[in-house]
């Protein structure tokens, strides 16, 4: 199995290239719904609903499109590639609202800024 370098993830927003990200988070999650019978002496449980949601860490930059589409309440869709985006390379795509984005500013520091997103659907797990 490759190992992979952090200089190599993208984010795509609504189809463009998000420049300057230092950083991402994909968190995918089920619901567990218990089944057990009265008479079982283990519990026992099933994957129920799925979610998905994230992250993009990034030197602000207003002149970025795909930063500027990123307004709280925005439907978007999102493409986070952990591997790059060559051929053969894993991709995960979905649609999600952004539920946040926070500005970082300090006296010695890079402005940055990070949106997070709540997905809205099916997060697709394919390759570039």
């Amino acid at each position: 199995m490759a190992a992979h370098h952090g200089k190599e993830g993208v984010v795509t927003v609504a189809g463009n290239v998000a420049a300057n990200v230092t950083g991402f988070t994909l968190e995918t999650s089920a619901d567990v719904v218990e089944h057990t019978a009265l008479t079982d002496s283990v519990k026992a449980f099933t994957a129920g609903r799925t979610s998905w949601s994230g992250s993009v860490d990034m030197h602000w930059d207003e002149g970025v499109v795909a930063q500027e589409a990123c307004d709280v309440g925005a439907s978007l869709a999102f493409v986070f590639l952990p591997e790059g985006n060559s051929g053969g390379d894993i991709s995960f795509a979905g649609t999600g609202l952004v539920t946040g984005m926070s500005v970082g500013v300090s006296m010695e520091g890079m402005s940055t800024r990070t949106v997070t997103v709540q997905g809205t659907g099916a997060l697709t797990q394919s390759t570039v």
